[in-house]
């Protein structure tokens, strides 16, 4: 009698991509969120404004490092809805993937927020906007005066350059970096916007980074997780800017360097040779 081989059961490519933006939004979130717990909880000793933009950074080189390969690391709403926007992404492959990094951050800043439960309610008993920063942005972070229109053209120039550069580190027509650099550049570029672009919104620059966490913070004792220190409903801000900064910040890479550059060579002709045949998913 013959034994048959096992054979593991296909999955479905895109499960696959999904399972990689989950698990890369959640290494950024758990970087990026854990942090400002740490700064906000733990006092000015534990680090600061510095601290915070590198671990960031940080974050966000991890988790492409994490997903690249699988999904491409978009790691961020503002990046799928960008490149779907200029048909470099697939449009039906928009909404999962959004859903996917908008899970894995919701469910890193739960991690983040079991973690510093007991610190967190040593500062602010009353989970108030003393400590709501931790999971979310708001304008001025909080303490500014900057209002809800001020924090929605930060937020739209912010993605706009997040977008543009990213757009140049990837491009293989432009001088990209080599030796798989490209996610640490992009690391650092997050550190720049940080430093340069944090005062107004707090940098969130990505949809998911922001609503995911503050979703999490509101069913776990934030009752005002929606609105800002004014009182005003703030969550979409961080939401609908950096939708709109990412389209724009493709849209002018195109404009202004990417039409310029040269077509990409294509390999030279080998002789003809059977092709490998593989089941799609």
């Amino acid at each position: 009698m013959t034994e048959r081989t096992a054979q593991r059961p296909r999955i479905p490519a895109l499960a696959g991509e999904l399972a990689a933006e989950f698990a890369g939004t959640m290494i950024l979130i758990l970087f990026g969120v854990g942090v400002v717990a740490q700064v906000v909880a733990g006092g000015p000793g534990l680090g600061g404004h510095d601290s915070i933009a590198w671990a960031w950074g940080l974050g966000v080189t991890l988790g492409v490092y994490v997903s690249a390969r699988i999904s491409g690391a978009h790691i961020n709403p503002a990046v799928t809805i960008a490149l779907a926007a200029f048909r470099e992404f697939a449009w039906r492959k928009t909404a999962p993937y959004i859903a996917a990094q908008t899970a894995g951050a919701f469910v890193a800043a739960l991690i983040v927020r079991w973690n510093y439960s007991e610190v967190l309610a040593k500062v602010d008993p009353g989970h108030t906007i003393k400590t709501q920063g931790v999971f979310s942005t708001l304008p001025g972070n909080g303490t500014l005066p900057v209002g809800t229109w001020g924090a929605f053209r930060d937020q739209i120039i912010g993605t706009a350059i997040l977008l543009f550069v990213i757009k140049a580190l990837t491009d293989v027509r432009n001088a990209p970096p080599l030796a798989n650099l490209a996610p640490f550049m992009i690391g650092l570029l997050v550190v720049a916007i940080g430093m340069a672009f944090g005062t107004d919104a707090g940098y969130a620059i990505n949809p998911a980074r922001d609503f995911g966490p503050r979703l999490a913070s509101f069913l776990t004792g934030y009752g005002g997780a929606w609105r800002d220190q004014y009182g005003h409903l703030y969550f979409w801000v961080p939401i609908v800017g950096p939708l709109i900064g990412g389209v724009l910040g493709v849209g002018l890479y195109k404009a202004l360097i990417g039409r310029f550059l040269p077509a990409e060579e294509e390999p030279p002709q080998e002789t003809a040779k059977p092709e490998p045949q593989y089941e799609t998913a």
